[in-house]
């Protein structure tokens, strides 16, 4: 399971610093943390249906209108339009570190999910299925290809749901999306935000500037399991006490009660590991990703972002998409090109995105894409919730 060293009694661990094996359940689980890179999904200026080549973006129904709104200063955080949405049934798309080798396989058997790994390849310029279904892994899991393979499949999973019986009517029915880090562009193009190939090339772009962010710094992730986020901010402000400004780590990633993850310099980054104990953690797990993920180590990534999203054209989205920046829907396009360029730099405020929901009434919710990594957290948050993965 997903969430396994948390079941176990908490006395029984004692704080340890592990290295995750590529491919295993806990590396699947903790690796989500990766960016990956954004792109648009959407059809003409003014409508809300997207191109043919990229229905998997939309439903036929929306309780939302597509008008736009501008955001003034005092809706800063949150948005007008979406401000008062009620949930009831949501789309949640998982980031890097859900994929695994095999992918993409069961999406053959839809023809419209099958035509978007051959869009994919034209844009990408490599076989994306291939790589997809039959790795290497390690090819598979590195930042530039692990990103778009699972925008794809997570789009692709859309395609398998509508074909099944009553499958349209479930995605009718999706009144509220949203992702975790990549995650969050297969969102905003399920939700017409952008169309397929626009976010795959957003997607692509992102992942190689992440990528070379993290090549240009010594830095790395760890997570920190048995500690609530409180206890969190209190070891790593202990362990910036003992580095240079240039070591010191935050926050990166709330991703549920017992379970965030550490970014920083590598030097930070092992004294929040030698002094875990001395805090009571469970466990600490260093990442294999390529940096320090969602911190100001991603700073050189950011300009790349901006002047992509700045010649992409982004409408405004016809359900909520709520943003692991604030944890807020957002409607104004300029708005939603901002949030996306300051995410690779935010922490991932994913608790607080399920709680809201859960709390504003969310009754059911559909994981889409590889792996079930999102119901793993979605259960630690709410035992109660209801989730179904949807695979491709």
């Amino acid at each position: 399971m997903l969430f396994a060293p948390s079941r176990l009694p908490l006395q029984r661990f004692r704080p340890r610093r592990l290295r995750l094996v590529p491919g295993s359940p806990m590396a699947s689980t903790l690796a989500i943390l990766r960016p990956s890179a954004p792109a648009p999904l959407a059809g003409p200026r003014g409508r809300v249906a997207a191109p043919a080549t990229a229905r998997v973006a939309l439903s036929s129904r929306s309780r939302y209108s597509s008008a736009r709104v501008s955001l003034g200063s005092d809706v800063a955080v949150g948005d007008a339009l979406f401000a008062d949405y009620k949930p009831s049934t949501a789309f949640l798309f998982p980031g890097q570190g859900a994929q695994t080798v095999g992918m993409g396989a069961e999406a053959q058997s839809v023809p419209a999910a099958a035509k978007l790994f051959n869009q994919a390849n034209d844009i990408l310029g490599y076989d994306l299925l291939d790589l997809c279904t039959n790795g290497p892994k390690e090819k598979l899991d590195s930042t530039v290809i692990s990103q778009p393979a699972i925008y794809v499949t997570s789009l692709a999973a859309v395609e398998v749901l509508r074909a099944r019986d009553g499958g349209k009517d479930v995605i009718n029915s999706v009144d509220v999306t949203c992702g975790l880090s990549l995650g969050e562009y297969t969102a905003l193009a399920f939700a017409g935000a952008f169309s397929f190939e626009d976010g795959l090339k957003l997607v692509k772009l992102r992942g190689e500037a992440m990528q070379d962010a993290s090549d240009a710094a010594n830095s790395a992730m760890v997570s920190v399991i048995g500690l609530d986020s409180e206890k969190v901010q209190e070891l790593c402000d202990a362990a910036n006490e003992e580095v240079d400004e240039k070591e010191r780590v935050q926050i990166a990633n709330f991703l549920c009660p017992g379970n965030y993850a550490v970014s920083g310099g590598v030097k930070g980054i092992e004294v929040v590991e030698a002094k875990a104990k001395s805090f009571k953690a469970r466990m600490t797990v260093r990442l294999a990703v390529a940096g320090a993920f969602h911190t100001s180590f991603m700073q050189p990534a950011v300009s790349r972002l901006e002047s992509a999203l700045a010649a992409t054209e982004i409408r405004t989205p016809r359900i909520p998409v709520i943003s692991n920046v604030d944890a807020q829907p957002h409607s104004d396009p300029d708005t939603i090109k901002q949030i996306l360029a300051r995410q690779v730099t935010s922490p991932v405020q994913w608790e607080t995105t399920v709680k809201t929901l859960m709390g504003k009434g969310l009754e059911k919710s559909y994981e889409l894409g590889p792996g079930k990594v999102i119901a793993g957290i979605l259960k630690r948050i709410n035992k109660g919730a209801i989730i179904e993965n949807i695979g491709a």
